[in-house]
């Protein structure tokens, strides 16, 4: 076993991996390893806001080392996609949009800024209590799609942004 390959067994790695070059963004000496602690969310003003920033710290955590700051703007907009021979819609799409930026604290300066789109539907058949909790239940789904893709730009980017 080369030494190389030895490393990676030591931090508990497969071998296999080390011959392909696949190194764990969050792992030891990982490219996104930067983010961790490392990204200050700004605070939410709304639900779909408290759920995108608790998804997010979730996975980098709260940024307590406050190296970068990440900004952003939610759209949310609904279209019915389904209606009855009586005309009443029975689902709904609800479709999201999220600008963001990440910022460098020291300078200020924009390192990364992009956008994040997708949706979910639900149901609208039921009575107004099941709309409203499946309404509900599709923003918080919407909100942790959207953040994962957030937090894939982050990822595949984070060997680019400055230390």
């Amino acid at each position: 076993m080369s030494s190389f390959n030895r490393r990676f067994v030591l931090l508990g790695l497969p071998a296999g991996l080390a011959a392909c070059g696949f190194a764990p963004a969050y792992g030891p000496r990982g490219s996104a390893e930067r983010l961790q602690n490392a990204v200050l969310v700004d605070a939410p003003d709304s639900r779909p806001g408290y759920l995108l920033t608790r998804h997010i710290e979730e996975r980098l955590g709260r940024g307590e080392r406050q190296v970068y700051g990440l900004s952003y703007s939610i759209s949310l907009s609904e279209d019915p996609i389904a209606i009855s021979r009586t005309n009443v819609t029975t689902r709904y799409n609800l479709l999201g949009n999220v600008k963001y930026a990440l910022r460098d604290l020291r300078s200020n300066a924009v390192v990364l800024s992009g956008q994040a789109d997708s949706f979910t539907s639900y149901s609208a058949s039921g009575t107004t209590v099941a709309t409203q909790a499946a309404e509900r239940d599709a923003e918080a789904r919407l909100m942790v799609i959207l953040a994962d893709q957030i937090l894939n730009r982050l990822t595949a980017e984070a060997g680019k942004l400055p230390a």
